[in-house]
């Protein structure tokens, strides 16, 4: 029997776009599959909700997988180099990033959200071994000392998936300072929507009838270097630059005009300097 739950934020009720989205690609079971996720079909078909509302959002359907994905293969990678790999998915909603990884090795994972997604991921992913839950906002630093404190001598990547775009440009800065300044020689990997959704108020197509607000916008992932010293731009991608063929006319033409693209949206990732 199906699950209902009512969100008491509607940024937290988000966490259901990647989940539908993530499912919806796992069932093509086609060769142009981005990404394999039966975990995800088992969720949306237990949990009781009106997905239809994204069935017509197909830039958000694409740019769901194809984040997920590279987010995956940036943490596979981590994994594999570093000797005490952390891993850390800030506003974790049903991320099922764990279950995904191949080759997790000796790495922790950590997953971090507010106390109501949590209490519904505990319900629906129990604790899995090496894969920790934590109540938090992103807002907060005790539970990044506490990581610290606990994990002296380990190195850290944190991802954030579909979280940043919510938060006042003020807010994202200082997320970023805090994690700066306690984790040297880690990683961040987040996705940003560009200025001109802030300042068209255009949302991503999964948005348009949901009430979360897009809040700050960047365009040139250099801007944050000067934000914090400590990061260094490590990569700005186009989701555009994936499963091209099924982007069709449009995503032809956002990768001829990066610059333009990016005044929409991108992935941005960063290495903290020691």
């Amino acid at each position: 029997m199906k699950e209902k739950f009512e969100f008491q934020n509607v940024v937290a009720e988000t966490l259901l776009i990647p989940l539908y989205m993530r499912a919806k690609e796992s069932k093509r079971k086609s060769q142009d599959i981005i990404i394999s996720d039966p975990l995800a079909e088992s969720l949306v078909n237990n949990i009781d909700y009106d997905y239809s509302k994204f069935d017509n959002a197909w830039m958000s359907a694409l740019g769901c997988v194809i984040r997920g994905r590279l987010f995956d293969q940036k943490v596979q990678e981590f994994i594999l180099k570093e000797e005490h790999p952390i891993t850390v998915n800030i506003g974790c909603g049903l991320d099922t990033r764990y279950q995904r990884i191949k080759e997790r090795k000796n790495c922790i994972f950590y997953e971090i959200d507010l106390p109501e997604v949590i209490a519904i991921r505990k319900h629906f992913i129990p604790e899995p071994k090496n894969d920790f839950y934590i109540e938090g906002s992103i807002l907060e630093n005790n539970w990044m000392d506490k990581l610290k404190e606990k994990h002296p001598d380990s190195h850290f990547i944190f991802t954030m998936e579909g979280v940043m775009m919510y938060f006042y440009e003020k807010q994202v800065i200082d997320i970023l300072k805090n994690l700066a300044n306690r984790f040297p020689s880690g990683e961040i990997y987040f996705d940003v929507c560009g200025p001109m959704m802030v300042k068209t108020k255009l949302k991503p197509d999964s948005l348009r009838k949901n009430e979360a607000q897009i809040r700050n916008g960047i365009s040139n992932g250099k801007i944050v270097e000067k934000w914090v010293p400590q990061l260094e731009i490590t990569g700005q991608w186009l989701y555009q630059n994936y499963a091209k063929k099924r982007w069709g006319v449009s995503g032809y033409i956002f990768r001829m005009f990066p610059k333009f693209t990016c005044k929409f949206s991108s992935i941005l990732g960063y290495k903290i300097k020691k």
